[in-house]
Protein backbone atom coordinates (compact mmCIF):
# COMPACT_ATOMS: atom_id res chain seq x y z
CA UNK A 1 0.00 0.00 0.00
CA UNK A 2 2.89 2.35 0.74
CA UNK A 3 4.08 2.10 -2.88
CA UNK A 4 0.64 2.65 -4.38
CA UNK A 5 0.60 5.46 -6.93
CA UNK A 6 -2.31 7.87 -6.48
CA UNK A 7 -3.69 9.37 -9.67
CA UNK A 8 -5.69 12.62 -9.56
CA UNK A 9 -8.73 13.39 -11.66
CA UNK A 10 -7.57 14.92 -14.94
CA UNK A 11 -9.92 16.76 -17.28
CA UNK A 12 -9.16 17.10 -20.96
CA UNK A 13 -10.39 19.74 -23.40
CA UNK A 14 -9.06 20.82 -26.74
CA UNK A 15 -9.64 23.16 -29.63
CA UNK A 16 -8.22 22.98 -33.11
CA UNK A 17 -4.75 24.15 -32.08
CA UNK A 18 -4.93 24.24 -28.26
CA UNK A 19 -4.95 21.63 -25.53
CA UNK A 20 -6.22 22.18 -21.97
CA UNK A 21 -5.68 19.91 -18.98
CA UNK A 22 -7.11 20.53 -15.53
CA UNK A 23 -5.79 18.54 -12.58
CA UNK A 24 -8.28 18.44 -9.71
CA UNK A 25 -6.01 19.10 -6.75
CA UNK A 26 -6.12 21.81 -4.12
CA UNK A 27 -3.34 23.23 -1.94
CA UNK A 28 -0.77 22.08 -4.50
CA UNK A 29 2.88 22.11 -3.41
CA UNK A 30 6.08 21.40 -5.33
CA UNK A 31 4.52 20.52 -8.71
CA UNK A 32 6.89 18.78 -11.10
CA UNK A 33 5.81 18.93 -14.75
CA UNK A 34 7.91 17.69 -17.64
CA UNK A 35 7.53 16.35 -21.17
CA UNK A 36 9.62 13.51 -22.56
CA UNK A 37 9.11 12.84 -26.26
CA UNK A 38 5.35 12.09 -26.36
CA UNK A 39 4.68 11.69 -22.62
CA UNK A 40 3.59 14.35 -20.12
CA UNK A 41 4.79 13.64 -16.58
CA UNK A 42 3.08 15.22 -13.56
CA UNK A 43 3.81 14.82 -9.85
CA UNK A 44 2.77 17.04 -6.94
CA UNK A 45 1.76 17.11 -3.29
CA UNK A 46 -1.85 18.18 -2.86
CA UNK A 47 -5.34 17.45 -1.61
CA UNK A 48 -7.31 15.24 -3.96
CA UNK A 49 -9.86 12.42 -3.91
CA UNK A 50 -7.66 10.40 -1.51
CA UNK A 51 -6.90 13.24 0.85
CA UNK A 52 -3.57 15.01 1.28
CA UNK A 53 -1.02 12.88 -0.61
CA UNK A 54 1.45 12.80 -3.46
CA UNK A 55 -0.33 12.42 -6.78
CA UNK A 56 1.16 11.67 -10.16
CA UNK A 57 0.21 10.61 -13.64
CA UNK A 58 1.77 10.09 -17.06
CA UNK A 59 -0.16 11.09 -20.15
CA UNK A 60 0.93 9.62 -23.46
CA UNK A 61 0.18 11.58 -26.64
CA UNK A 62 -0.32 10.03 -30.06
CA UNK A 63 2.71 11.78 -31.53
CA UNK A 64 5.94 13.38 -30.44
CA UNK A 65 5.68 16.82 -28.90
CA UNK A 66 7.27 19.40 -31.17
CA UNK A 67 9.93 21.52 -29.44
CA UNK A 68 8.09 24.75 -30.26
CA UNK A 69 4.90 23.32 -28.74
CA UNK A 70 6.53 22.08 -25.56
CA UNK A 71 6.30 25.45 -23.85
CA UNK A 72 2.61 25.77 -24.59
CA UNK A 73 1.83 22.25 -23.42
CA UNK A 74 3.84 22.87 -20.30
CA UNK A 75 1.29 25.44 -19.19
CA UNK A 76 -0.66 22.87 -17.24
CA UNK A 77 -2.91 24.87 -14.99
CA UNK A 78 -3.30 23.78 -11.39
CA UNK A 79 -6.86 24.51 -10.33
CA UNK A 80 -7.22 25.09 -6.61
CA UNK A 81 -10.66 25.66 -5.09
CA UNK A 82 -9.40 28.36 -2.78
CA UNK A 83 -6.74 29.88 -5.01
CA UNK A 84 -6.25 33.67 -5.00
CA UNK A 85 -7.09 33.82 -8.72
CA UNK A 86 -10.41 32.05 -8.18
CA UNK A 87 -11.31 34.26 -5.23
CA UNK A 88 -10.42 37.38 -7.22
CA UNK A 89 -12.64 36.29 -10.11
CA UNK A 90 -15.51 35.54 -7.74
CA UNK A 91 -15.07 38.94 -6.10
CA UNK A 92 -15.04 40.74 -9.46
CA UNK A 93 -18.09 38.83 -10.63
CA UNK A 94 -20.00 39.61 -7.45
CA UNK A 95 -19.11 43.32 -7.58
CA UNK A 96 -19.94 43.51 -11.29
CA UNK A 97 -23.43 42.12 -10.69
CA UNK A 98 -24.02 44.41 -7.71
CA UNK A 99 -22.97 47.51 -9.64
CA UNK A 100 -24.97 46.40 -12.68
CA UNK A 101 -28.17 46.05 -10.62
CA UNK A 102 -27.66 49.46 -9.02
CA UNK A 103 -26.85 51.04 -12.37
CA UNK A 104 -30.03 49.64 -13.93
CA UNK A 105 -32.13 50.73 -10.94
CA UNK A 106 -30.92 54.32 -10.87
CA UNK A 107 -31.00 54.51 -14.69
CA UNK A 108 -34.67 53.52 -14.61
CA UNK A 109 -35.37 56.31 -12.11
CA UNK A 110 -33.37 58.89 -14.07
CA UNK A 111 -34.95 58.04 -17.43
CA UNK A 112 -38.44 57.85 -15.94
CA UNK A 113 -38.14 61.29 -14.33
CA UNK A 114 -36.60 62.80 -17.47
CA UNK A 115 -39.31 61.48 -19.80
CA UNK A 116 -42.11 62.53 -17.46
CA UNK A 117 -40.66 66.03 -17.18
CA UNK A 118 -40.36 66.34 -20.96
CA UNK A 119 -43.99 65.31 -21.39
CA UNK A 120 -45.72 66.84 -18.36
CA UNK A 121 -43.37 69.67 -17.45
CA UNK A 122 -43.63 70.99 -13.89
CA UNK A 123 -46.73 68.88 -13.26
CA UNK A 124 -44.48 65.82 -13.05
CA UNK A 125 -42.80 67.22 -9.93
CA UNK A 126 -45.75 66.56 -7.65
CA UNK A 127 -46.25 62.81 -8.14
CA UNK A 128 -42.57 61.84 -8.32
CA UNK A 129 -42.71 59.88 -5.08
CA UNK A 130 -45.65 57.71 -6.13
CA UNK A 131 -44.03 57.07 -9.52
CA UNK A 132 -40.51 55.94 -8.59
CA UNK A 133 -40.49 55.46 -4.80
CA UNK A 134 -40.55 51.66 -4.95
CA UNK A 135 -37.43 51.53 -7.12
CA UNK A 136 -35.70 54.12 -4.94
CA UNK A 137 -36.53 52.07 -1.85
CA UNK A 138 -34.99 49.03 -3.51
CA UNK A 139 -31.80 50.82 -4.58
CA UNK A 140 -31.26 52.48 -1.21
CA UNK A 141 -31.85 49.29 0.76
CA UNK A 142 -29.42 47.51 -1.55
CA UNK A 143 -26.89 50.29 -0.88
CA UNK A 144 -26.43 48.74 2.58
CA UNK A 145 -24.38 46.05 0.81
CA UNK A 146 -21.94 48.70 -0.40
CA UNK A 147 -21.16 49.81 3.15
CA UNK A 148 -20.80 46.18 4.27
CA UNK A 149 -18.40 45.53 1.37
CA UNK A 150 -16.22 48.42 2.52
CA UNK A 151 -16.38 47.29 6.16
CA UNK A 152 -15.31 43.68 5.52
CA UNK A 153 -12.67 44.54 2.92
CA UNK A 154 -14.40 43.35 -0.26
CA UNK A 155 -13.76 46.83 -1.64
CA UNK A 156 -11.01 49.30 -0.77
CA UNK A 157 -13.42 52.20 -0.22
CA UNK A 158 -13.29 53.85 3.22
CA UNK A 159 -16.27 53.01 5.42
CA UNK A 160 -17.08 56.50 6.76
CA UNK A 161 -18.05 58.28 3.50
CA UNK A 162 -20.13 55.29 2.42
CA UNK A 163 -21.86 55.11 5.81
CA UNK A 164 -22.57 58.86 5.87
CA UNK A 165 -24.20 58.73 2.43
CA UNK A 166 -26.20 55.60 3.30
CA UNK A 167 -27.60 56.96 6.57
CA UNK A 168 -28.21 60.43 5.18
CA UNK A 169 -30.12 59.31 2.12
CA UNK A 170 -32.13 56.67 3.95
CA UNK A 171 -33.11 59.20 6.61
CA UNK A 172 -34.49 61.50 3.90
CA UNK A 173 -36.16 58.66 2.01
CA UNK A 174 -37.66 56.61 4.83
CA UNK A 175 -38.30 59.26 7.52
CA UNK A 176 -38.85 62.59 5.76
CA UNK A 177 -40.61 61.28 2.64
CA UNK A 178 -41.74 57.80 3.62
CA UNK A 179 -43.57 58.59 6.87
CA UNK A 180 -45.11 61.94 5.91
CA UNK A 181 -47.70 61.86 3.13
CA UNK A 182 -47.70 65.66 3.13
CA UNK A 183 -44.08 65.61 1.92
CA UNK A 184 -44.67 63.07 -0.84
CA UNK A 185 -46.48 65.57 -3.07
CA UNK A 186 -43.87 68.32 -2.86
CA UNK A 187 -41.67 69.32 -5.80
CA UNK A 188 -38.49 68.90 -3.75
CA UNK A 189 -38.89 65.10 -4.01
CA UNK A 190 -38.25 65.35 -7.75
CA UNK A 191 -35.00 67.26 -7.30
CA UNK A 192 -33.71 64.96 -4.56
CA UNK A 193 -34.42 61.80 -6.56
CA UNK A 194 -33.17 63.29 -9.83
CA UNK A 195 -29.85 64.43 -8.36
CA UNK A 196 -29.30 61.14 -6.53
CA UNK A 197 -29.89 59.11 -9.70
CA UNK A 198 -27.77 61.46 -11.86
CA UNK A 199 -24.82 60.92 -9.53
CA UNK A 200 -25.21 57.16 -9.29
CA UNK A 201 -25.65 56.22 -12.94
CA UNK A 202 -22.12 57.44 -13.65
CA UNK A 203 -20.63 56.11 -10.42
CA UNK A 204 -22.02 52.58 -10.74
CA UNK A 205 -21.31 52.32 -14.47
CA UNK A 206 -17.69 53.31 -13.76
CA UNK A 207 -17.39 50.70 -11.01
CA UNK A 208 -19.01 48.10 -13.25
CA UNK A 209 -16.47 48.60 -16.03
CA UNK A 210 -13.62 48.65 -13.51
CA UNK A 211 -14.60 45.11 -12.47
CA UNK A 212 -13.87 43.87 -16.00
CA UNK A 213 -10.71 45.98 -16.35
CA UNK A 214 -12.19 48.47 -18.81
CA UNK A 215 -11.33 52.15 -18.72
CA UNK A 216 -13.54 54.43 -20.78
CA UNK A 217 -11.90 57.84 -20.48
CA UNK A 218 -15.09 59.85 -20.97
CA UNK A 219 -16.92 57.90 -18.28
CA UNK A 220 -13.92 58.12 -15.96
CA UNK A 221 -13.81 61.90 -16.34
CA UNK A 222 -17.56 62.17 -15.70
CA UNK A 223 -17.29 59.96 -12.62
CA UNK A 224 -14.51 62.12 -11.13
CA UNK A 225 -16.00 65.48 -12.19
CA UNK A 226 -19.80 65.53 -12.08
CA UNK A 227 -19.88 65.16 -8.32
CA UNK A 228 -18.44 68.69 -8.01
CA UNK A 229 -21.77 70.38 -8.88
CA UNK A 230 -24.14 67.47 -8.17
CA UNK A 231 -23.17 66.62 -4.57
CA UNK A 232 -23.69 70.19 -3.22
CA UNK A 233 -26.94 70.47 -5.17
CA UNK A 234 -28.08 67.13 -3.77
CA UNK A 235 -27.31 68.18 -0.21
CA UNK A 236 -29.09 71.50 -0.80
CA UNK A 237 -32.19 69.64 -2.01
CA UNK A 238 -32.04 67.37 1.05
CA UNK A 239 -31.76 70.41 3.33
CA UNK A 240 -34.79 72.02 1.66
CA UNK A 241 -36.81 68.85 2.21
CA UNK A 242 -35.87 68.83 5.92
CA UNK A 243 -36.78 72.52 6.31
CA UNK A 244 -40.14 71.97 4.60
CA UNK A 245 -40.88 68.99 6.86
CA UNK A 246 -40.24 70.81 10.17
CA UNK A 247 -43.64 72.58 10.38
CA UNK A 248 -45.40 69.37 9.32
CA UNK A 249 -43.72 67.36 12.09
CA UNK A 250 -44.55 70.15 14.57
CA UNK A 251 -48.20 70.14 13.52
CA UNK A 252 -48.67 66.37 13.57
CA UNK A 253 -46.45 65.72 16.59
CA UNK A 254 -45.07 62.62 14.93
CA UNK A 255 -41.94 61.20 16.60
CA UNK A 256 -42.21 63.83 19.34
CA UNK A 257 -42.23 62.63 22.95
CA UNK A 258 -42.52 63.88 26.53
CA UNK A 259 -39.79 63.24 29.06
CA UNK A 260 -40.94 61.33 32.18
CA UNK A 261 -41.79 62.91 35.54
CA UNK A 262 -40.51 65.13 37.12
CA UNK A 263 -39.15 66.80 33.97
CA UNK A 264 -42.26 66.51 31.78
CA UNK A 265 -40.75 68.45 28.90
CA UNK A 266 -42.05 67.79 25.41
CA UNK A 267 -39.22 67.16 22.97
CA UNK A 268 -40.27 67.88 19.42
CA UNK A 269 -38.83 65.88 16.56
CA UNK A 270 -38.17 69.17 14.79
CA UNK A 271 -35.38 69.79 17.31
CA UNK A 272 -33.50 66.76 15.95
CA UNK A 273 -34.21 67.89 12.39
CA UNK A 274 -32.51 71.20 13.08
CA UNK A 275 -29.46 69.33 14.37
CA UNK A 276 -29.63 67.10 11.30
CA UNK A 277 -29.43 70.16 9.04
CA UNK A 278 -25.99 70.88 10.47
CA UNK A 279 -25.00 67.23 10.02
CA UNK A 280 -26.00 67.34 6.34
CA UNK A 281 -23.37 69.93 5.54
CA UNK A 282 -20.81 68.27 7.82
CA UNK A 283 -21.35 65.05 5.85
CA UNK A 284 -21.03 67.04 2.63
CA UNK A 285 -17.63 68.31 3.77
CA UNK A 286 -16.40 64.79 4.62
CA UNK A 287 -17.59 63.27 1.33
CA UNK A 288 -16.44 66.26 -0.70
CA UNK A 289 -12.98 65.97 0.80
CA UNK A 290 -12.89 62.22 0.10
CA UNK A 291 -13.99 62.68 -3.53
CA UNK A 292 -11.53 65.52 -4.05
CA UNK A 293 -8.66 63.28 -2.88
CA UNK A 294 -9.82 60.57 -5.29
CA UNK A 295 -9.87 63.03 -8.18
CA UNK A 296 -6.44 64.42 -7.27
CA UNK A 297 -4.97 60.91 -7.17
CA UNK A 298 -6.48 60.19 -10.56
CA UNK A 299 -5.50 63.39 -12.40
CA UNK A 300 -2.97 65.09 -10.14
CA UNK A 301 0.16 63.45 -11.59
CA UNK A 302 -0.69 64.50 -15.14
CA UNK A 303 -1.06 68.10 -14.02
CA UNK A 304 2.35 68.03 -12.36
CA UNK A 305 4.01 66.80 -15.55
CA UNK A 306 2.56 69.70 -17.51
CA UNK A 307 4.13 72.22 -15.14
Amino acid sequence: MENQVLTPHVYWAQRHRELYLRVELSDVQNPAISITENVLHFKAQGHGAKGDNVYEFHLEFLDLVKPEEEERLNKLRLESEGSPETLTNLRKGYLFMYNLVQFLGFSWIFVNLTVRFCILGKESFYDTFHTVADMMYFCQMLAVVETINAAIGVTTSPVLPSLIQLLGRNFILFIIFGTMEEMQNKAVVFFVFYLWSAIEIFRYSFYMLTCIDMDWKVLTWLRYTLWIPLYPLGCLAEAVSVIQSIPIFNETGRFSFTLPYPVKIKVRFSFFLQIYLIMIFLGLYINFRHLYKQRRRRYGQKKKKIH
